[in-house]
C-alpha cells in the first residue's frame, strides 16, 4: 500500500520484508523499519542448521523480535520461512501481496558463515552456503520484484565485507557474499528506470550470535582453549582500522534506513561498506 504524501523518513503505509529478522541484523533492521512506519513482515528459518557450527535462531526469537516492535506501538507479522526454497518463498511474497496490496521493501538478512580451508570444505558447506546466502537472496527478490508495482520500490540486500575480499578459511562465505552484489548490482540495472532501487550493505564483524560463539572465537584464537569474549575482543579489534573489535546490528539497521527513506532516491547498485574502516584498504 502506497500513502500519496510523506515527510522525509516517513515509512507509513508502506510494506517490508524483512528476511533473518529473529536476531541480529534482521532484527535491528525491523525495528528501525517499523518505527518509521512501516508493516514489516519478519520471516526467519527458525530451525537448525545443516552445516553452520552454531545455533540458528529460533521461533523465540522471531517472537521476541514481533514483541519488541509491538512494544514500540511498531506493526508486524512473524512467519517462519526457509529462503534455500523457491517455491516457499514466491508464495509467501504472493500472499503478502494479496493481503497489503503490494511489497514496497525487501532487506535480505538471512544469512549463515561457516569456516574451513578450502580443501576440507564438503560438498554439503559449500552447497549449505551458497543455497542460503546468495540463492536464498535471488529466491527473494524474484519473488518481490512482480509486486513492487507503481514507481516506488527499494531492496537492499546484506553481503558483507568478506563479499568484497577474498576472506582466508572463509572461501564459501566470500563467494557467496560476492555473488549477493554481482546479483544485485544486476536488478539495479535491470530496474533502474522504475523507481525500484537495489543496493548492498556490507557490514564488518557485527555483535550478534553470528559472531559471537565458540566456533568462531576458535577460528581467530586458535591458541587458546575455550576463548571467551573478552580474550577475543582485542584481536577482533587489531583487525579493524578504527581499532573497534565490532559494531553494533544497529550500525547496518542505519546504512539500510538511508537506503530506503527519500535520502536513497537516487542511489541504486551501490555497495554501502559498514567497515569500521576496512574499506579503506580496497580498490
Amino acid at each position: 500500500m502506497r500513502a500519496q504524501s510523506r515527510s522525509e523518513g516517513d515509512l507509513t503505509g508502506r510494506t517490508a520484508l524483512v528476511t533473518g529478522a529473529a536476531r541480529g541484523q534482521g532484527r535491528a533492521v525491523a525495528r528501525a523499519l517499523a518505527r518509521r512506519g512501516a508493516t514489516v513482515r519478519l520471516t526467519d528459518l527458525c530451525a537448525p542448521g545443516d552445516t553452520a557450527p552454531y545455533p540458528l535462531a529460533t521461533g523465540d526469537d522471531l517472537a521476541e523480535t514481533a514483541r519488541s516492535i509491538e512494544r514500540d506501538g511498531g506493526r508486524c507479522h512473524a512467519a517462519v520461512l526457509d529462503v534455500r526454497d523457491p517455491a516457499a518463498v514466491t508464495a509467501f511474497a504472493d500472499s503478502v501481496a494479496d493481503e497489503a496490496g503490494g511489497i514496497d521493501i525487501l532487506v535480505t538478512c538471512a544469512g549463515i558463515v561457516g569456516f574451513a580451508p578450502v580443501t576440507e570444505l564438503s560438498d554439503a558447506m559449500w552447497s549449505d552456503m551458497l543455497a542460503t546466502n546468495l540463492s536464498g537472496t535471488f529466491h527473494c527478490v524474484r519473488a518481490v520484484l512482480p509486486h513492487m508495482t507503481g514507481d516506488w520500490g527499494r531492496i537492499v540486500a546484506i553481503s558483507s565485507m568478506s563479499g568484497r575480499q577474498g576472506t582466508p578459511n572463509l572461501a564459501h562465505y566470500s563467494a557467496s557474499k560476492w555473488g549477493v552484489i554481482g546479483l544485485v548490482k544486476s536488478v539495479a540495472l535491470e530496474y533502474a528506470d522504475t523507481g525500484i532501487t537495489a543496493n548492498i550493505v556490507c557490514p564488518t564483524n557485527v555483535d550478534t550470535p553470528m559472531l559471537h560463539n565458540p566456533a568462531m572465537y576458535s577460528l581467530f584464537a586458535p591458541d587458546l582453549d575455550n576463548p571467551t569474549r573478552e580474550e577475543v575482543e582485542p584481536r577482533y579489534a587489531r583487525m579493524s582500522p578504527m581499532r573497534i573489535p565490532w559494531c553494533p546490528a544497529e550500525a547496518v539497521a542505519d546504512a539500510v534506513d538511508h537506503l530506503v527513506g527519500e535520502s536513497g532516491r537516487y542511489i541504486t547498485g551501490s555497495v554501502l561498506d559498514v567497515g569500521l574502516g576496512g574499506a579503506a584498504r580496497m580498490p
